[in-house]
């Protein structure tokens, strides 16, 4: 029984501590609030669109990034960036962020 108990609780703990990391994946990203409707209190946050779900990002800003209100900002347009990070408490943590130019 203890075994059990023990097993249960690794799995528990791997389980909720577990981080998705990414490495150099394009990804869509733009203002979580006017692009991919995500309710913030925040007002305009950067977000990025990772396998479906989108995620706020931590480690660059919205405005890291040139004007977000722009024609070309992310809070009008949604962009093309290649990432490094980790998904961590439903945030994405960016140890690389780079806008990638836009096609013509």
């Amino acid at each position: 029984m203890k075994k059990l108990i023990l097993f249960l609780s690794l799995c528990v703990s791997v389980v909720m501590f577990a981080q998705k990391k990414i490495t150099n994946q394009v990804v869509e990203a733009s203002c979580g609030m006017c692009q991919f409707n995500q309710k913030s209190d925040k007002g305009c946050f950067l977000n990025v669109k990772i396998d479906q779900k989108i995620y706020e990002v931590v480690g660059t800003t919205i405005n890291d990034h040139g004007n977000a209100h722009a024609d070309d900002g992310f809070c009008n347009k949604v962009r093309k960036a290649k990432v490094t990070g980790v998904i961590k408490k439903n945030q994405f943590v960016a140890s690389s962020f780079t806008l990638l130019p836009e096609k013509k």
